[in-house]
Parts: structure tokens; sequence; C-alpha cells
């Protein structure tokens, strides 16, 4: 949201409406809630206060956000605003319940992310990586669960340059993995990373990587004809809001 925007929210709330429901399908400060050293400031909070004093109407604004990459974000959200968390994991099983997107087992590239997601494939064998100390490096090998043989999904929250994601299709694929694929609900991809996961790019394993629309300035230059796909939100988010409000 920018000032504008939160401008237009005031202006609509002093106007007697009856309610406000804001989506912001990707929260852009959900990894700056920590404050490292003296003189940082922890952006989650401060847009999170600016969002929580807003003019009331009668009844808390509605914050849709969907797959917050730190959960606890939404505990900063209080008085007028209330954060309703949605997740874009539905699009991503009707995906690969189609019998043309081969999928076996599904992986995570850490632990949180397996706590985070892993209930939600009760019926997937489950694969979960992690980061071990290797002399002076730190590595990403499989911590739990078998990769030989299966066709295998990588899920994340979000990706920025995606080191961690490559090494873990890459700790997959010499696991035995049949096929690797990854996604991702948010494509970051600060300074056009994504390049590096195309089939001629230093980063290329997956055979398919599945991203949402939830940053649009990013997708929209996506290639269609290499290894990327783009889920639509729009649907998913109308029904979340109409699931809510009927």
């Amino acid at each position: 949201a920018t000032l504008s925007q939160f401008s237009a929210f005031i202006v609509l709330l002093q106007s007697f409406i009856n309610s406000l429901t804001i989506v912001l399908p990707f929260y852009p400060v959900g990894t700056m809630e920590r404050v490292v050293h003296e003189g940082q400031v922890a952006t989650a909070n401060t847009f999170a206060s600016m969002l929580s004093n807003l003019p009331s109407c009668g009844k808390p604004t509605r914050l849709v956000i969907y797959d917050l990459h730190t959960l606890q974000n939404r505990f900063f959200f209080h008085h007028h605003t209330i954060a309703s968390m949605q997740t874009t994991i539905p699009l991503l099983k009707a995906k690969i319940q189609d019998k043309s997107c081969q999928v076996t087992c599904v992986a995570f590239p850490d632990e949180g992310a397996a706590k985070r997601f892993s209930y939600m494939f009760a019926d997937y064998e489950i694969v979960t990586c992690g980061k071990v100390r290797i002399g002076e490096e730190r590595k990403v090998t499989i911590q739990d669960g078998d990769a030989y043989g299966k066709d295998i999904i990588i899920i994340d929250d979000l990706v920025q340059t995606g080191g961690t994601l490559y090494e873990c299709g890459v700790a997959l694929r010499a696991a035995g993995a049949k096929s690797v694929k990854a996604f991702v609900a948010h494509a970051v991809f600060p300074k056009e990373s994504w390049k590096r996961f195309l089939r001629s790019g230093d980063r290329h394993c997956f055979d398919q990587f599945y991203v949402t629309n939830s940053i649009p300035s990013v997708v929209k230059h996506l290639p269609t004809d290499d290894v990327f796909e783009v889920f639509d939100l729009s649907e998913k988010i109308v029904d979340d809001i109409d699931s809510f409000t009927s």
C-alpha cells in the first residue's frame, strides 16, 4: 500500500462505509520483522501500525494476506485492523491432482516450511531438507524422507534469489528423484534472478516452476514457453472474500 492508497483508505472510512476489506496478496515487508542492530527499522511493525490505526467504520478493517512469510506478523495488527490469513496452496493442489502433472512426493527446503505446509499434503510422501555445516560451508541436504524414484515438488512461501531452493532441487536429484518441480506463492526474484532458473540458466534444475501472480510486476516478465507457469489468484481472492461475507 502506497501513501496515496492509505489516503484513499482514510477517505473511504470517513465516508460512512459499512465495511472495508483490503487485499494484499503479497505482504512486501513480511521478512522485515527484526532489528539486528540499533538504528534499523522493523518495517513490518511500522507498516502494521499504520494499517492498525486507520479510522474505524464501526467494525474492524479486514486485511486479507496470502502466505505471510513470518506468521507472527499477524499479531502486529491491532485496534481497527484484523489480519485474515489465506493460502495459495489450493491452486497448487488443483494442479498436482491433474494426472498430467506427475507428483508423488512433496518436499520442503527446511523444517519451518514443512511444519507450515505439510499437513495440507497428507496423501503424499514427504521429504524435508535443511542446511548443515560441512567444513566452512552450509549445504542443503535431505534431513528426512526418501527421494529415490519419486516425482517431487518443492514447496515454499516465497523465493528471492532462490539459492536455497536450487540447492534443495540439486540434493533431491542427487538422491535419485525421478523429476523435480518447484512451487512458491510469491515470486520476488530481485534483479531478474528468475532468469537463472530458465532452461538456459545456470540454476536450471526444475522441470516446472510454479508461482502465483501475487507480484504482477515480476511475473509479467516470466516467459510462458520455458519452465515457469503462473497461477492466477483472482478467483481465489473473490472466493475467499465471498466465503467470509456470505
